[in-house]
């Protein structure tokens, strides 16, 4: 997948499968279950949009496992 340029892909690593109602709080990421704990994954154009992100996990009481990043 290309990615726009200086944008970085994230990985976020939430405890638990989560519903539709929950997935819909994170529009334009890539959703995966991955032994039992759900990927949120995608690229963020910048910092801010990736602490909105954390905010939103943080809001919904969801727990956060694993956050990776990477630049192409």
């Amino acid at each position: 997948m290309k990615q726009p340029a200086g944008s970085v892909y994230y990985e976020f690593r939430i405890r638990g499968v989560l519903g539709d109602t929950l997935l819909g709080a994170f529009p334009g990421l890539h959703v995966e279950v991955q032994e039992g704990d759900t990927v949120l994954a995608g690229a963020l154009p910048d910092q801010s949009a990736l602490h909105g992100v954390l905010a939103q996990i943080g809001q919904l009481g969801l727990e956060l496992l694993v956050v990776q990043g990477s630049h192409s």
